[in-house]
């Protein structure tokens, strides 16, 4: 038996041998296959939080991930078996978890220029570039995925001693492969991404990979590769020090006074003058926004206040209660206590941080408001409270959780409604497509006798309100000449004036969002597109 420490596993995995491993080497075998069971979805699941502040997190772009990641560990297997039959060497194995995790390292420095060249060409308006980008960091991870992928066939071929035993280890090692990726899958999410956000989880996988490889190669005896694996690390090590960036996405416009990543979201929050500003992921969007010298934004928010008025012969007293699934940093509930007072508000929100991020920087302290840290529709489900009015401003343009949008929510909003109680909804468009829009009236409209839609001034966003009574728009011009001045009858003014408010009356089957079919990110993807490409 040769003495080569290069070789010696190799005539272990000769069945005609008849040796036995050391106990080590069946160790460090089970060990780099649980860390790059670990480390492939984890990999995966940080690629996700890395793009969400540039592409969003559609099922799109999930898609792109998950099925680039099979191709990438695909193409690991096919070759890595190939190279385990040829070279089947455990040192040979551990250097390639060692690039693996070097390539990882690089991730975050390789990405950002392309990242930030995503940003500028969706302000553009340039979507092959947008894509393009998408495209190109998600290749970014072809490397390190592509090489875990050898690990599982590489360690079935050195841990094989005989064909009678063929699947019994083929299937251990599957199965503890599995369970690393079970780890992996909760790691990044419950555990990295809060802690050190998105990089620095990058750089941990990288050194778990690059750590435990130079473990390997040094219980093997390969000295030299050992020592080639720990300056990959020192240059991953490096780049994390050396290279730093003042923020994860660059703000749009004004100063950064916030920025962090939450377990739901990338979370920005920008000081421009007197206001702040959040935004939230991908920053298409802003979510709230709080001026102490302003009480009205001219955005969405200010709208919720009117929409009780298509009920005839409605006043301020009428309004007595409020929900809003939605509630970012609280813009809405600020100017309903300003309009009615102090009456009892239920805010959703399913983002704890960005409640505390409300309460510190949108002074989102109001005594009359209940902040649930939930999904809407859970609570819904879990509540036997009836309100005035709900609000639903939980449409992170420009992707949407299609939960929020069918029928059978809109159902359940209305069995929350008081007899005179109102449903408003925030829908994003453009200057001139209005397809989401149009689906979620055509979808309410299957619920509510009346469904009315008024057109937002300042931002490409519309309100769309569905009365839990018959109705009848002429009431809301009514009501607005009765009420005293004030933020109300100003918001009531401009909705006249500027707003083109009109009653939606189509019952379009094919325009009704349900639980079985609610293609809300199709209709969005599409109007990002057309928009791109001018049409």
């Amino acid at each position: 038996m040769t003495t080569s420490p290069e070789t010696t596993e190799v005539v272990e995995t000769t069945p005609a041998s008849g040796a036995r491993r050391p106990q080590v080497f069946n160790w460090l075998l089970l060990l780099i296959v649980f860390v790059g069971g670990i480390c492939s979805i984890g990999i995966e699941l940080t690629a996700s939080r890395l793009l969400g502040p540039y592409f969003g997190d559609s099922t799109i772009i999930w898609a792109n991930l998950i099925g680039l990641t099979m191709l990438y560990l695909s193409i690991g297997y096919y070759f890595g078996g190939r190279v385990a039959d040829r070279w089947p060497r455990a040192t040979l194995l551990f250097a390639i978890t060692a690039v693996a995790g070097f390539a990882t390292g690089l991730i975050p420095f390789m990405s950002r220029p392309i990242l930030e060249r995503s940003l500028v060409a969706f302000q553009d308006l340039a979507v092959g570039a947008f894509y393009g980008s998408l495209l190109g960091v998600i290749l970014l991870f072809a490397v390190p995925v592509t090489l875990l992928g050898f690990v599982s066939p590489f360690a079935i071929r050195l841990r094989l001693l005989s064909v009678t035993s063929a699947g019994n280890t083929a299937g251990s090692l599957y199965a503890l492969s599995t369970v690393g990726s079970i780890i992996g899958s909760f790691l990044p999410v419950l555990l990295l991404i809060p802690w050190v956000g998105t990089y620095k989880t990058f750089y941990t996988f990288s050194l778990i990979l690059i750590g435990t490889s130079v473990l390997g190669l040094l219980l093997l005896r390969a000295r030299v590769m050992a020592l080639g694996a720990l300056l990959l690390a020192l240059i991953v090590l490096t780049v994390a020090a050396l290279w730093e960036t003042s923020s994860i996405r660059p703000p749009e416009y004004g100063e950064i006074v916030y920025e962090d990543e939450s377990q739901y979201n990338y979370i920005q929050v920008v000081r421009n003058g007197t206001a702040h500003y959040l935004s939230l992921n991908e920053g298409h969007a802003i979510h709230s926004i709080y001026d102490p010298e302003r009480p009205l934004t001219g955005g969405p928010w200010d709208y919720f206040m009117v929409a009780p008025y298509f009920n005839p012969d409605t006043s301020p007293s009428d309004v007595r209660s409020m929900a809003l699934i939605g509630l970012a940093a609280g813009t809405v509930p600020k100017q309903v206590t300003a309009a009615y007072g102090p009456i009892p508000i239920d805010g959703v929100e399913i983002d704890p941080d960005i409640v505390k991020v409300g309460r510190e920087y949108f002074d989102m302290n109001e005594p009359n408001l209940n902040v649930f840290v939930q999904d809407g529709r859970y609570f819904l489900a879990s509540t036997d409270r009836k309100y005035d009015v709900i609000g639903i401003d939980a449409y992170h343009q420009p992707y949407i959780p299609f939960h929020l949008t069918t029928r059978e929510f809109f159902q359940e909003v209305r069995d929350h409604l008081t007899p005179n109680g109102v449903a408003v909804v925030n829908a994003g468009r453009t200057a001139t497509d209005f397809r989401l829009v149009d689906v979620i009236a055509s979808t309410m409209k299957s619920v509510y006798p009346n469904v009315y839609i008024i057109d937002v001034g300042r931002f490409a966003n519309s309100m769309v309100i569905g009365t839990n009574q018959p109705t009848d728009i002429a009431n809301f011009a009514e009501n607005i000449e009765r009420l005293p001045p004030g933020l109300i009858r100003t918001v009531g003014e401009i909705s006249l004036e500027t707003g083109n408010i009109r009653e939606w009356t189509s019952t379009d089957p094919r325009l009704v969002f349900t639980d079985d079919w609610a293609p809300v990110e199709r209709v969005v993807d599409l109007m990002i597109i057309d928009t791109a490409t001018g049409r």
